[in-house]
């Protein structure tokens, strides 16, 4: 499952068991909203997407993390909108026979995504907002 959600994230949808018995591994990384950000108080936050690029740029994404790794399954999952205080912003799991390559794949997807996938952050503050990346 490749997905971007204005809806709350369904981890426990994640976690469904391996029916197959192939996995002894499952690497589920879960992104959260933090209450500070150099060293300001964050009130919310609010993600935006390109739409089909981004969802395209996820699958690419996915791809690559297949091809390089020795992974039986990937879930990538980011919701957009405005989040709040402790809501996950993303979510990815990852099955693997051997705990190394679920780990190794799930460092180099949130990576990528964080370099390559067209998801904006606005992060606001009591004194006001600033995009991911615009810090003084």
């Amino acid at each position: 499952m490749i997905e971007i959600t204005t809806e709350p994230i369904d981890v426990a949808s994640l976690l469904v068991r391996d029916e197959s018995g192939a996995a002894g591994a499952l690497v589920l990384f879960l992104g959260t909203v933090r209450g500070r950000t150099h060293g300001r108080r964050v009130l919310r936050l609010e993600y935006e997407a390109f739409g089909d690029m981004a969802l395209a740029e996820l699958e690419r994404v996915a791809a690559a993390a297949r091809e390089r790794h020795e992974i039986l399954a990937l879930d990538i999952v980011h919701r957009v909108g405005r989040l709040e205080l402790g809501e996950v912003a993303v979510a990815i799991a990852v099955r693997a026979a051997h705990r190394d390559a679920a780990f190794d794949a799930c460092r180099a997807v949130i990576e990528a995504l964080k370099a390559t996938v067209p998801i904006w952050k606005k992060e606001f503050f009591e004194d006001g907002a600033v995009w991911a990346g615009e810090y003084p």
